[in-house]
């Protein structure tokens, strides 16, 4: 049924659209795409529970929080870049050496930053957990190697993604392999930790060799500072969204650990990983057809629109073809997947899954908010999500726990990616599209 769906978008975006050839090489990086979260839905998934399963609750818990913690602060390392450096190449192509030489360094001084934040934040949160310390402080080095996947925007500007699906697949795999080898040999969670920073440096080599390899050059790559404020200026917004949208993705975990133990959050992280694991797809989907939409708009308005509702369509039906199963056998998946030691996590899943639907939703307003230029709304509205976020989460985790942090998440989610836009003129038409979504077999195979 995924498969029909994507099927039926696809013909009707080319049928749609007039550049049959790029259109052709759009379908050719979906497929890649799909083909690498296939892989790391497949092995990460299950890899995933075996740790889960080793660490136990508690280990798993400061394993899981310190993802969560490192994750809070991720989007000020990536500065609202991603979508802009994709932007920007695709309209003046003939600067892509000053805009990637430019974001390169932008990422890495947001890195440092983030570092800083990262190691001084969780030393003055736990100054007698030594372990959650050193936990955090190793996979907070990722930060760094992020800045290398502005070769990746340079892949997906260029409809080539299959470059950075070899590099950074073979990373993943390896790491896999190594973390198996850590779990027969009973390593203690700080190598899980140190496995985890290990992936991130070996997928920046394997970007460096691929870009090398399709005949580019890193040495070519210049930084400008009026290029470094040119996309500050529109980025700065996106970095507060994402910074936002991180706030109300993690701040469940951190919360939860403060208020009720590392135990709670090991328990409340096993149904999120499981939730979770299904955002991987709108975000190769959108990866995909972003090019296309800003093809689109050069086009004509009706075009576009057309484009963006078979867009919600295609994202509202793989949500409910996701959500409806889980939450049917929510307490089974868990029971099968983690034992006995996660007892709790059904009733947490069955409600935290259908969250899924208002993310899919949110990541396909994303190239939208892009294209129009107005990510300062976008940062608007994830604020109001992480506002409403917290505020459920203070009044909820006391009582309630992990299920209370679910609740909060879900309520989180609808605000920010699909009610908030009825509270702006500019947005409430997306909106109308995202609500027309519910009807997602019409659009799909009548495209309007």
């Amino acid at each position: 049924m995924i498969s029909l769906l994507m099927r039926t978008l696809l013909i009707s975006i080319r049928q749609r659209l007039q550049y049959r050839p790029n259109l052709q090489r759009a379908i050719s990086n979906t497929s890649w795409l799909f083909a690498d979260r296939i892989l790391r839905l497949g092995v990460g998934f299950f890899v995933g529970i075996w740790i889960a399963r080793y660490l136990g609750p508690g280990q798993y818990g400061i394993y899981s929080y310190a993802l969560a913690f490192v994750g809070l602060f991720s989007a000020i390392a990536a500065l609202g870049l991603d979508n802009v450096i994709i932007r920007d190449i695709v309209h003046d192509p003939n600067s892509r050496s000053e805009i990637l030489g430019t974001s390169f360094i932008l990422k890495l001084m947001g890195a440092a930053v983030a570092l800083l934040v990262i190691t001084v934040s969780i030393n003055l949160l736990r100054p007698e957990d030594a372990l959650t310390q050193w936990v955090v402080t190793i996979i907070a080095f990722s930060t760094v190697f992020q800045a290398f996947d502005t070769i990746d925007f340079w892949f997906q500007s260029q409809v080539q993604v299959k470059y950075t699906v070899y590099a950074k697949s073979c990373a993943f795999v390896l790491m896999a392999v190594v973390k198996i080898v850590l779990l027969e040999i009973n390593a203690p969670l700080l190598a899980f930790a140190g496995a985890a920073l290990a992936e991130f440096a070996l997928s920046a080599v394997g970007l460096i060799l691929v870009y090398r390899m399709t005949g580019e050059s890193i040495n070519l790559w210049r930084a400008r500072l009026s290029q470094a404020k040119q996309l500050l200026g529109v980025s700065w917004p996106l970095m507060l969204s994402g910074v936002a949208i991180m706030i109300y993705v993690k701040i469940d975990q951190i919360m939860l650990g403060e208020m009720s133990g590392d135990i709670a959050v090991g328990i409340y992280a096993a149904a999120v990983r499981i939730s979770e694991l299904w955002y991987l797809i709108p975000t190769a989907i959108v990866a995909s057809v972003f090019p296309s939409i800003v093809a689109a708009k050069k086009i004509s308005e009706a075009k576009y629109y057309s484009l963006l509702q078979q867009l919600f369509a295609l994202m509202t039906g793989l949500s409910l073809l996701i959500a409806v199963p889980v939450t049917l056998f929510a307490n089974a998946i868990i029971q099968i997947l983690y034992g006995d030691n996660y007892a709790g996590a059904g009733t947490i899943l069955a409600i935290h899954i259908w969250s899924a639907w208002f993310v899919f939703l949110g990541v396909a307003q994303l190239p939208w908010d892009t294209t129009e230029g107005l990510t300062k709304l976008a940062l608007q509205r994830t604020l109001l999500g992480a506002v409403v976020n917290v505020a459920i989460n203070l009044v909820l985790l006391p009582r309630y726990g992990g299920i209370g942090a679910a609740v909060a998440t879900l309520v989180a989610y609808a605000v920010s990616a699909c009610f908030a836009n009825g509270l702006n003129t500019k947005t409430r038409l997306i909106l109308t599209l995202q609500l027309r979504s519910l009807r997602f077999v019409k659009y799909l195979r009548h495209p309007i």
